[in-house]
């Protein structure tokens, strides 16, 4: 009897010999929803995918106050709101709460702060901070305005 587990979108074929003991093993990847992903410029490739950072000041979400939604600029996923959404004098977008499930946190490579993802397509957003008593809730995600768009509320 063989075994394979299949692996990957491209299902990519790994071959297991049957042993006393059968293990059947399926992977599924249900927490990962099909992504649209759009098309990126130089600039938003080195934030977004290589995890880089915009020079602070010159975001066009750093010092913009208007209601509504922003989200990811790759996927389009819904991230933060802007009631979420205060003046830290950081130089970039300051939140102190994310739309629930919408951001992955991570240990950055630097062993000292925690990466912001889009949890749904794995976008480098920037890096959250606790501690720092900017706001009751006490968490400040920083994030590059390169890895956001805005969605405004609709007027009634």
């Amino acid at each position: 009897m063989q075994l394979y587990l299949l692996v990957g979108k491209a299902g990519h074929r790994k071959h297991f010999l049957y042993s006393k003991t059968l293990v059947i093993m399926v992977i599924m990847s249900t927490s990962q929803k099909p992504t649209t992903q759009n098309k990126l410029s130089p600039e938003e490739e080195h934030v977004i995918v290589n995890k880089g950072t915009e020079m602070p000041f010159t975001g066009k979400y750093f010092a913009f106050w208007e209601k509504g939604t922003y989200v990811c600029k790759r996927c389009g996923a819904k991230l933060y709101r802007s009631e979420n959404k205060f003046e830290a004098n950081c130089g970039w977008p300051s939140f102190d709460e994310e739309i629930p499930g919408a951001v992955k946190r991570r240990p950055d490579p630097d062993g000292v702060r925690t990466e912001i993802e889009c949890a749904n397509c794995g976008a480098h957003l920037g890096h959250a901070f606790v501690g720092e008593h900017f706001t009751e809730k006490d968490t400040r995600h920083c994030v590059n305005s390169i890895s956001m768009d805005f969605i405004p509320d609709k007027k009634e």
